[in-house]
């Protein structure tokens, strides 16, 4: 049965006038080498990054009990007697099983970016067929040609999907998040898991309940609960009123999905994973909110504003159009969860697949002229932003020009630069890819409708390999709490323990990763007497420190912060 019996005619037109030549896919080895350039960096050869970065390996690892002594629960994870804010578990699972079924000789903070860059891959697969899915709607097909010519429905959904899939990718705020391995990822992933589900619950419908069922309580899972269920029972009504098959089979869909919200709901309950996570906004936020949805979500909002525009005729009667009423849904409430829970770019992180989804059916009504100015926008911002990233390599590496070093050595005092080869090659093929990329796209030849989508995307990873390749030990250095602990190592050399008190999440995991020490917090009880006491200098004052027991050593400053600091402290014998 083929989507045209599935779902019947529409009565506003489309807005697609596009031919078939225009619908040609983009070829599938470089839309391989897109995703591969863009996945591959950040998970290789990287420090855990401070903050979410290094405490969620924290918590891997103390479910691995990788910290001897400190093993925690499974169901109620602590990270040296403390608990997560956040109430993640399966990241957290995914990451331990990593660390332990991993060979010996592959470091832990490597192992648990594995399963992560699984997810990643993950987004990217399912965001392409929940675009395919979408775009094979008879609503979204171009509008017929007298003489024929116009393009095949398989072939227009495909290339609508590739230009969702580099949409995805060209997004400025995807970059760090899902290259670090917290649960904002995983979050990100079952959302678009979730999302991929409903696109293709008409035309696949068991095998879309399958993973809708494994789909909603993996995203409560990952610390999501409440956006689970708004976008499950939310997406559930959004189909019921789509004009497809029987109206048994369509209501007895939604009642599946909604006793699936309601089970969701409960196992989230039972297991104690709902958090109160709404703050207070007032009138000035926004600005603050403007400001982070623009850069964020750049260049996908501009094409999905242009998507609304073109597509106002549908709007009227949105429900019975699925390419805009799910992923305006999922923007709902994913923008909305943003603004609740006080402008966490780790919330916005979940609109991008729905914003991407949205900016994919913006390009085959796109005109010459906002094309062109996709192009010539995105050539300089992404070309100026290489040339800044190798003209500070070059400074670093050979002193000249001289300024951009001089600026490193500030803001990175004690940071010694070293030439790495292979680095070096991958940046340099990464460059002359992009030549080659823009000398195609300014060339002559017959148009695609995903074109103005190649270049972002191209130009995003080609910036974000760059910086995690040669600035990659500068930002190791600026961004992990290796260099800090290592200052700290020094002072206190080896030890069997080391007190600590009020130390943040992150600053107890890279202490007991980086330093091996075993932490004890000096308020436990029947804590034992250690020769040294570590304290975070922004809560010396409200530490009470007898000083009778304890004598003040040094305060030790994270090289790249001045205003994140370690108090140390060294036992007084009686």
């Amino acid at each position: 049965m083929g989507s045209h019996d599935i779902f019947p005619p529409v009565k506003h037109p489309s807005p697609v006038i596009i031919a078939q030549d225009a619908v040609r896919r983009l070829p599938r080895v470089a839309l391989l080498l897109f995703c591969l350039a863009y996945l591959l960096p950040g998970f290789v050869g990287r420090d855990p990054w401070k903050r979410e970065d290094i405490t969620a390996f924290g918590f891997m690892s103390s479910l691995a009990d990788l910290f001897h002594g400190h093993a925690t629960s499974w169901f109620k994870p602590l990270l040296l007697g403390q608990p997560d804010p956040g109430a993640a578990l399966l990241p957290y699972w995914l990451g331990a099983w990593a660390i332990q079924w991993a060979p010996s000789w592959l470091a832990p903070d490597v192992a648990v970016r594995i399963p992560f860059a699984l997810l990643l891959l993950l987004t990217m697969v399912c965001t392409w067929y929940g675009v395919y899915a979408l775009a094979r709607h008879p609503g979204v097909q171009p509008v017929a040609f007298a003489f024929g010519g116009e393009a095949k429905p398989l072939d227009y959904a495909r290339a609508v999907a590739d230009g969702g899939l580099l949409a995805l990718i060209a997004c400025l705020g995807l970059a760090r998040l899902v290259h670090e391995t917290t649960p904002a990822l995983a979050q990100l992933s079952f959302t678009a898991l979730l999302f991929f589900a409903l696109a293709n619950l008409g035309a696949h419908r068991r095998a879309a309940l399958f993973i809708l069922m494994l789909a909603l309580p993996s995203l409560a899972l990952s610390g999501a609960p409440t956006t689970a269920v708004l976008l499950g029972a939310g997406g559930a009504v959004v189909l019921a009123f789509q004009d497809r098959r029987t109206a048994r089979v369509r209501m007895l869909d939604v009642g599946l999905i909604l006793l699936m919200c309601l089970a969701t709901a409960q196992l989230a309950a039972w297991l104690d994973i709902w958090r109160w996570r709404v703050h207070h906004l007032s009138l000035p936020d926004a600005q603050a909110i403007t400001h982070l949805f623009v850069w964020f979500l750049w260049p996908a909002w501009p094409l999905a504003v242009w998507t609304l525009w073109r597509w106002r005729l549908q709007l009227s009667q949105v429900w019975k159009h699925p390419h805009l009423a799910l992923p305006l849904w999922f923007l709902a409430v994913t923008l909305g969860t943003t603004i609740c829970t006080g402008l966490s770019d780790r919330a916005l992180l979940l609109a991008i697949p729905a914003m991407a989804t949205l900016a994919a059916f913006a390009l085959p009504t796109m005109d010459r002229h906002l094309s062109a100015l996709v192009d010539w926008f995105t050539l300089l911002f992404f070309s100026l932003c290489a040339l800044i990233i190798w003209v500070v390599w070059l400074s670093m590496q050979t002193g000249w020009p001289a300024q951009p070093a001089a600026n490193v050595a500030r803001l990175a005092p004690g940071f010694t630069f070293s030439f790495s080869g292979p680095a070096f090659a991958v940046a340099l093929a990464a460059t002359l890819a992009w030549i080659a990329l823009v000398l195609w796209r300014t060339g002559r030849h017959r148009a695609v409708l995903w074109k103005s989508m190649v270049l972002p995307a191209g130009g995003a990873a080609l910036c974000w390999l760059l910086l995690m390749s040669l600035w990659l030990p500068l930002l190791n250095y600026g961004r992990a709490y290796a260099p800090l602990v290592d200052k700290v190592s020094q002072l206190i050399g080896p030890t069997g323990c080391v007190n600590t008190q009020s130390l943040s999440l992150s600053q107890s995991a890279a202490f007991a990763y980086h330093g091996r020490y075993r932490l004890i917090p000096l308020q436990a009880p029947h804590a034992p007497a250690c020769p040294w006491l570590i304290v975070d200098l922004q809560v010396i004052d409200e530490v009470k420190v007898s000083l009778q027991h304890w004598r003040q050593r040094e305060t030790i400053y994270r090289p790249t912060d001045d205003g994140e600091a370690i108090v140390v402290f060294e036992r007084v014998q009686p």
